[in-house]
């Protein structure tokens, strides 16, 4: 049996950490949907071209082959054939992400990516639309979210490890602006599916969280057990 799980949030809610953890304890595909938008995002960077630009940003994406790759159980994303790593989780690649996501054209171009995985094995998936726009018949919905102030806390661990220097007041300052622009953009916009699974998990460790999850509704959802 395929089946589909959609997981949708604000930024720092921690949607990838339970995805993947998720993936793994079921043993399905996890497909990271906000890769897909920060790598199109690095390259507009990369031709210094404004994201909100949408007649300019369209005019890049027959230069843009995105792919998805799995090393060592690994989801990554090559832009041209080039796995960016880091490259696309720095604040500024995240404000480019959101820009570029708001554009029609660039949705529609990622669309059919991630709808052709969804029909060739059971997923995982998270973002901002999945249950509403990209998976709409998704099995399971998830809009899993927390506080203000514990999704920066986690952002801003997150990138403190990789070695990127900011602040939790930038990073908090940066999350509100981008909650905004998704959750009010005319395309797509980052609100819960009307049959998603409204779930907090402020404070809560990733372990616990995703335990939670599974056990309170994805299981039950899907008549499985693990």
């Amino acid at each position: 049996m395929l089946f589909q799980i959609a997981i949708d949030g604000p930024s720092g809610a921690g949607k990838s950490t339970i995805a993947k953890a998720v993936a793994s304890r079921l043993g399905i595909t996890y497909v990271d949907t906000g890769a897909l938008y920060r790598t199109v995002g690095y390259y507009v960077r990369s031709k210094g071209v404004d994201p909100k630009d949408a007649p300019a940003v369209t005019a890049l994406l027959p230069e843009i082959r995105v792919d998805l790759d799995y090393i060592d159980g690994v989801q990554v994303v090559l832009l041209n054939g080039e796995n960016l790593g880091d490259r696309i989780r720095t604040p500024e690649i995240s404000m480019y992400a959101s820009a570029v996501s708001a554009i029609p054209a660039v949705r529609a171009f990622l669309l059919d990516t991630q709808r052709d995985i969804a029909k060739k094995r059971s997923v995982i998936m998270d973002g901002r639309d999945i249950g509403t726009v990209i998976l709409p018949n998704a099995q399971v919905k998830i809009f899993l979210t927390a506080s203000d102030e514990c999704r920066a806390t986690r952002r801003y661990e997150e990138l403190k490890a990789k070695g990127i220097e900011t602040t939790v007041e930038e990073v908090l300052s940066d999350m509100r602006k981008r909650d905004h622009d998704d959750s009010t953009r005319a395309v797509a916009p980052a609100v819960a599916a009307p049959d998603a699974v409204l779930f907090d998990n402020s404070w809560m460790k990733p372990d616990e969280c995703t335990e939670a999850v599974l056990q309170q509704i994805i299981l039950p959802k899907l008549g499985l057990t693990v």
